[in-house]
């Protein structure tokens, strides 16, 4: 452990990286689809997915003052999610479970992983939600 993981254990509680898999994301990760290969199959040029907005949006929200702030001026609990454990869970997690996933899908499992693990909603949640929303894409 280097000496940024320890200040940053010391100042917010954060107990570093759990990088047990998730049921519900092995899933994901071993049947779901890549934007690049969407996009080609689509015809779609743009590089980014569609979601990709939503995603840089709610690690923004989730990390609240934590963005603007230098680490040790932000208050423990004042976001839901601070931008460097976020950032040092997703630099773990895509060098272990999620590293044979290509960006910007990784970032999306590696922040689904932290907000799983601490809690936010749960796999059955997330499984019901995941169905709903292919429920609606595929009934086009």
């Amino acid at each position: 452990m280097g000496l940024h993981e320890t200040t940053m254990e010391t100042k917010s509680g954060w107990q570093g990286t759990d990088v047990t898999p998730i049921p519900v994301l092995e899933e994901v990760r071993d049947h779901g689809r890549v934007w690049g290969d969407l996009a080609s199959e689509y015809g779609v040029t743009n590089p980014d997915p569609p979601w990709k907005i939503d995603l840089e949006a709610t690690c923004d929200m989730l990390a609240a003052d934590s963005c603007v702030k230098p680490y040790d001026e932000v208050e423990p609990g004042s976001c839901a999610l601070p931008s460097l454990e976020r950032r040092a869970e997703e630099d773990d997690l895509s060098e272990t479970i999620y590293a044979d996933v290509p960006f910007p899908e990784r970032q999306l499992l590696a922040l689904a992983h932290s907000m799983l693990k601490r809690g936010f909603f749960t796999e059955q949640e997330l499984a019901a939600r995941m169905k709903d929303v292919g429920d609606r894409l595929n009934c086009a």
